[in-house]
């Protein structure tokens, strides 16, 4: 998975901070949009686990503050509910123009709300996920209730929500009677999936009865048990994740992964140089990698370089066989830990007596072992490091043969 920092620029000359999450590969099948809660960000640890955890299901995912939130310009005052759905609406356009129109809005709490309206409007969105969603979008002035009195009086006034002060004003006030909710969704005729939690204090469980009562057939519903309203437990948000993915692919085709022919090598590595600058996909019989290099030297970051690829094998093997001595010496060795660095040294700093002037490839090679070993044990495990078979061939040296085909 691979996050991109985006910027865009709402209808109203605002920038909105976003992140585009993209599966290993960096080719989704599908696109979607994540609306985050009242007050909430796209930081929050909840929206993070759930976008994550779809992008293993093939979907990019785009997640993005609202405006006034988080890191979006603007003012809360201007983050009412008709302007998120204007941000949802924008985002989406951007996201059409740019890269390929979402075919699936994920909403949490009043972002769900934000969603089922915006899907309304949307003819490329297909389907329609909501977790702890208010069934009626006034459900959230409660919140700020105390200051809706004041706002008459005065016209704008600061407000305390969830130990945070806002400004508030008349329109946002307003904005939250607006929308008869159960009609939209009655209408909106589309795949609708919602999640909840049956004991959520915050959104009681009778939104959620109100929303599937609401919405024609296919729809669903998941309870979420004893999860909190903001899902705060990673369990419960990558729960949802998993739950979203596997609902969705009952409504979206889903392409077959292009699969390189080793051609009876061990692996091959492709790079279409016109499209991928560095980033290369490399194929085994069974799994699929990508290496790319650092941002600072115009990769793209998508994966381990192939240095970091040389230092992971070494660190595998290394780990593998001292498992296996381990296990046949009858040792403690609970867990092992293996720290590798690459690099280049000069000869005469490593070899004094060397007359060489030239540089010698290094590996750095720590061992951390846990268990209840004596000094005499951790140095034989030291000296079984060094026989791995990845660490005898490095040391050995190769011979290659490098055919045109």
């Amino acid at each position: 998975m691979n996050s991109t920092k985006l910027k865009i620029t709402n209808r109203k000359g605002l920038v909105l901070n976003a992140h585009l999450e993209l599966p290993a590969n960096q080719k989704p099948q599908h696109y979607a949009i994540f609306a985050h809660c009242f007050t909430c960000s796209s930081s929050l640890i909840a929206v993070r686990h759930i976008s994550r955890t779809l992008t293993e299901d093939g979907f990019g995912v785009l997640r993005f503050d609202f405006t006034g939130l988080g890191r979006s310009e603007g003012e809360f005052a201007d983050s009412h509910f008709s302007a998120n759905i204007e941000d949802l609406l924008d985002v989406h356009s951007y996201m059409s123009e740019n890269f390929e129109a979402p075919s699936l809005l994920v909403g949490h709490s009043l972002g769900g709300a934000a969603v089922l309206v915006a899907a309304s409007k949307l003819d490329t969105v297909k389907a329609v996920a909501t977790l702890g969603a208010p069934a009626s979008v006034s459900h959230v002035k409660h919140l700020f209730s105390h200051g809706i009195d004041e706002v008459k009086a005065k016209g704008e006034v600061e407000i305390n929500i969830g130990g945070r002060p806002f400004k508030i004003n008349q329109e946002f006030v307003n904005a939250f009677d607006d929308t008869d909710l159960p009609s939209i969704v009655k209408r909106l005729r589309k795949p609708l999936l919602v999640m909840h939690a049956p004991f959520d204090s915050i959104v009681g469980i009778e939104n959620a009865k109100t929303i599937y009562e609401s919405a024609m057939h296919p729809k669903s519903f998941v309870s979420l048990d004893d999860a909190d309203h903001l899902l705060t437990k990673e369990k419960d948000s990558r729960y949802a994740g998993d739950v979203i993915g596997t609902w969705a692919k009952r409504y979206f085709p889903q392409q077959e992964n292009e699969i390189l022919d080793t051609d009876g090598e061990q692996l091959v590595g492709h790079l279409n140089i016109l499209e991928d600058n560095f980033t290369t996909t490399i194929q085994t019989k069974n799994h699929t990698f990508i290496a790319d290099e650092p941002a600072s030297i115009g990769g793209k970051d998508y994966g381990p370089s192939p240095y970091e690829f040389l230092n992971a094998s070494l660190a595998a093997c290394t780990a593998m066989t001292l498992k296996m001595y381990a296990e046949r010496k009858k040792l403690d060795l609970q867990e092992v830990f293996v720290y590798i660095s690459y690099s280049r040294k000069h000869a005469e700093d490593m070899v004094p007596t060397s007359n060489t002037s030239k540089y010698l490839h290094h590996i750095d090679k720590k061992l951390k072992f846990v268990g209840n070993l004596d000094t005499k044990q951790k140095e034989r495990l030291k000296e079984i490091a060094s026989r791995c078979p990845v660490h005898r061939t490095l040391e050995s040296g190769v011979v290659f043969k490098t055919d045109i085909i």
